[in-house]
């Protein structure tokens, strides 16, 4: 799977987004937003990374992306894996 990963960044068609120091406090605002769900980091992450790209799809088994918004607005388009 690491070697897949690996030649999908070859490609070009995976990208890497760095997560900047000011980007820390929109992290927290979300995960209090999500509390419910509970987000964890990783999720509120992908979901900064969204509204950061514009990027709508998602490759996920994690369910709480239904119920996740870009911009507390935008939907995810999640792409199932079955």
């Amino acid at each position: 799977m690491q070697k897949q990963l690996g030649q999908l960044l070859l490609d070009r068609l995976l990208s890497v987004y760095e997560i900047q120091a000011e980007d820390y406090g929109r992290l927290f605002e979300l995960m209090d937003q999500y509390q419910d769900r509970p987000m964890d980091l990783a999720d509120a992450s992908l979901v900064l990374v969204a509204e950061r790209t514009g990027a709508r799809k998602i490759l996920t088994i994690d369910s709480d992306f239904l119920f996740y918004r870009i911009q507390n607005k935008d939907t995810f388009d999640v792409i199932s894996v079955q």
